[in-house]
C-alpha cells in the first residue's frame, strides 16, 4: 500500500511530501493542487501500461492527457525536471527524476532509485533500457503491479447513454478514466466475486448483483438490466428505480446514477490491493447521497482496497467521519490534505488529525467551513 507520494516542480508544487493512507482525502480551494497529486500518480499507470518498456513518461495516453513539459513543469522556479517517489511503507521506494524541453510531450528518465525487499536497494543515472519505468532490478515488484491495475475516474464521467461500448476485459480491465466501459466490465464480469468484506450479506455474492445491491442501497428500488447488442461491440443499460416499473434507459433516470454506477463498479471490480483515484464522487448526488458515498469510500478502504478522492463535498468528509465513529476505520488509515495556493501565506498542504470518534484537531480556514461563514454573515457576525 502507498503511504506516501512525494513531489518536487511538479506543476504548482515547489515540493510536498504527502502521506497516504488507506483512504486519503484530497480537500481545498480549485487550483491548488489536489488533481496534480492524482496526475502524478496516472502518467506512472498511464506509461507502464501502455509503453511497457519505454525510458520516457508520456504525458498523453488513454487516461489522460497532459500535453507537453510546459504544463507539467514548474512554472515559477522554471525548471526542466521534477521528480516523483513513492513509498509502500517498508517494502518498497521507488523515486524518479525526469526531464524534458518545454514543448516535449513526454520526458526522459534521467535518474531512478530503488528500494525493495529482495532486491536491495540501486540506483541508475539516464538508464539505457526500463520496463515498466525501473530497471530490471525492480522485476517483480508488487508495487508495480498495483500500479499497473490503477483506476483512475474523473470528475467528468460519462453521462446517460442510449449505448456502452463493450470490450474484453483484458483489454479494459478497469471502468475507464470517464467511466466509459463501466457497463462493459459489470457485464463481462458478472458471475466474478467481490472482495467478501464488501459483500452485502442478503444478495448474492457475484458482481452483478453486489452492484445492484448497492445502487438500490443509494436509490431505493434500483435494479439493474445489461444487454449485449447482437452483432455489435455494444451493451444497453437498463435502470429500474421502483419495483413497480420497467427498466428505463438511462436519460429517463437522472444524473446521479450514472455518475455513481461507475464508482461501485470500479470498487466491486478491485481486488486487495488495488488503488482507486476517484475525483468528486459527490457528483449530482443529493447531500444524503453523498454521505453515503462518503460510507462507501471508507467501507471499501477498510477492504483492503486503497482508496484516494479529491472532494469538495462536506457530505462525503461527514460519512468519512461516521464511518471512522462506527469503527469502519482506525485514525492512522485515514489521511486527510488541504490545499490551497501557494501564493497565500501559510502552508500549501495542511493536514488536520481525526480521532476515532470523528473529530478533527483542526479546521483550517476555507476547510469545509462555508456554512459556518454564511451562517455568521446573516446573523450579522461577520
Amino acid at each position: 500500500m502507498i503511504t506516501q507520494l512525494d513531489l518536487t516542480h511538479f506543476k504548482c508544487f515547489e515540493q510536498v511530501k504527502l502521506p497516504v493512507g488507506n483512504l486519503t482525502l484530497l480537500s481545498g480551494t480549485n487550483a491548488s493542487g489536489k488533481t496534480s497529486v492524482l496526475h502524478a500518480l496516472v502518467l506512472l499507470h498511464q506509461t507502464m501500461r501502455e509503453h511497457e518498456w519505454s525510458p520516457r513518461l508520456m504525458l498523453n495516453g488513454d487516461s489522460v492527457e497532459m500535453g507537453t513539459a510546459a504544463d507539467v513543469l514548474d512554472q515559477v522556479y522554471g525548471h526542466r525536471t521534477f521528480g516523483m517517489a513513492i513509498h509502500d511503507g517498508d517494502a518498497e521506494s521507488y523515486s524518479w527524476e525526469f526531464e524534458g524541453s518545454h514543448e516535449d510531450m513526454s520526458l526522459k528518465v534521467l535518474k531512478t532509485w530503488g528500494k525493495s525487499d529482495p532486491n536491495g536497494e540501486w540506483s541508475s543515472e539516464e538508464p539505457k533500457q526500463l520496463r515498466y519505468l525501473l530497471p530490471f532490478e525492480a522485476h517483480g515488484s508488487a508495487l508495480v503491479d498495483r500500479l499497473l491495475r490503477l483506476t483512475y475516474l474523473t470528475a467528468e464521467r460519462l453521462g446517460p447513454r442510449e449505448y456502452y461500448a463493450h470490450q474484453d476485459m483484458r483489454r479494459t480491465p478497469v471502468v475507464g478514466s470517464n467511466g466509459e466501459f463501466a457497463a462493459s466490465l459489470l457485464q463481462s464480469g458478472r458471475d466474478l466475486r467481490v472482495v467478501p468484506e464488501l459483500v452485502i450479506p442478503e444478495v448474492p455474492p457475484t458482481r452483478f448483483r453486489q452492484v445492484e445491491g448497492r445502487m438500490a442501497r443509494f436509490f431505493p428500488g434500483c435494479a439493474l438490466e445489461i444487454q449485449p447488442v447482437p452483432k455489435l461491440n455494444i451493451v444497453t443499460l437498463g435502470i429500474r428505480v421502483s419495483n413497480d416499473s420497467k427498466f428505463h434507459r438511462p436519460v429517463h433516470t437522472g444524473f446521479g446514477l450514472t455518475q455513481l454506477f461507475p464508482i461501485i463498479v470500479a470498487a466491486l471490480s478491485a481486488r486487495k490491493g488495488d488503488i482507486l483515484l476517484i475525483e468528486n464522487p459527490e457528483v449530482h448526488l443529493h447531500p444524503a447521497g453523498q454521505v453515503a458515498a462518503g460510507m462507501f469510500l471508507a467501507e471499501v478502504a477498510a477492504a483492503g482496497i486503497q482508496v484516494i478522492t479529491e472532494t469538495h463535498s462536506d457530505h462525503v468528509l461527514n460519512g468519512v467521519r461516521r464511518a471512522m465513529k462506527s469503527g469502519l476505520l482506525t485514525p492512522d488509515q485515514l489521511a486527510i490534505h488541504f490545499f490551497q495556493s501557494r501564493n497565500l501565506d501559510g502552508p500549501q498542504v495542511q493536514s488536520p488529525q481525526i480521532d476515532q470518534a470523528g473529530n478533527l484537531d483542526n479546521w483550517p480556514d476555507g476547510f469545509f467551513d462555508q456554512l459556518d461563514k454564511d451562517m455568521n454573515y446573516f446573523a450579522g457576525w461577520g
